[in-house]
């Protein structure tokens, strides 16, 4: 019996890079898997290459930066699955550059894609959750807070710290509801780390040397599964934590 049999999990950002690993690797666990994102085309690849495989799988475009789209994907999950015991925020808009460069306009559109969607999208989950007796709900963070040098990152840390704080956040108040919160910094092979891999190698090539196991993690293979560990029943006492995914790369402590 496949871990994640009978579950449902809904997944920001899927059509591509990380979050579509994180689907695969969730529907390969038996979980029915509502495939989210603003692109419909990659939404469908994602969703015949699920269905190509024997998974379950449904295509819903959103684009997390409407509120009101988050409430009516949660709805149309529910409609076509079911319900939802899964949730994975994966999808965010990274501000990146020097501080003088990171203009209001900027970061709002940042915060509004990343904690503020992540916060509407738990609190649009938690009844279907609730009533089915718990769920795991994973928020995608980052390791550029605990960078060796943060210039270049300082907006995009503060967005996925202020997404951890509300990740430790939902753990204390929804364990008692059986719901499980927990936070998952990764380095994957994104399209974004793909295009920055060949347009600086000698850059790309001393951030691999960084990284103890010298490569950088497969969105399927290192990520997807991992986090189906996560939110499988086999971590049932996991919840509050910041799950490093970085190969040994980042000192968090």
């Amino acid at each position: 019996m496949d871990k994640l049999d009978g579950k449902v999990a809904l997944i920001t950002g899927a059509g591509q890079g990380v979050g579509q690993g994180v689907a695969f690797a969730l529907a390969r666990a038996g979980a029915a898997i509502a495939v989210t994102g603003r692109t419909e085309a990659k939404l469908a690849r994602t969703v015949e290459q699920i269905r190509g495989f024997g998974g379950t799988a449904e295509a819903i475009v959103c684009d997390i930066s409407d509120t009101a789209q988050i409430t009516e994907t949660v709805e149309r999950t529910v409609e076509l699955l079911g319900g939802v015991d899964i949730l994975v925020n994966n999808a965010s808009l990274n501000p990146l550059g020097p501080l003088l460069d990171l203009t209001p306009e900027l970061m709002e559109k940042a915060y509004r894609s990343g904690p503020i969607a992540a916060l509407h999208a738990m609190q649009a989950v938690y009844p279907s959750m609730k009533a089915r007796g718990g769920g795991s709900i994973v928020n995608m963070v980052s390791s550029a807070a605990v960078r060796w040098d943060m210039s270049g990152y300082g907006g995009y840390a503060s967005v996925k710290e202020a997404l951890r704080s509300l990740s430790r956040t939902a753990a204390a108040e929804w364990g008692i509801d059986g719901i499980r919160v927990n936070a998952v910094a990764p380095h994957a092979l994104s399209p974004g780390l793909q295009w920055w891999t060949e347009t600086h190698p000698d850059e790309a090539a001393e951030f691999v040397r960084s990284i103890p196991l010298r490569r950088i993690g497969d969105p399927e293979q290192d990520i997807g599964r991992a986090v189906a560990w996560i939110v499988s029943d086999d971590a049932r006492y996991l919840t509050g934590a910041t799950v490093p995914l970085d190969g040994g790369q980042a000192r968090w402590g």
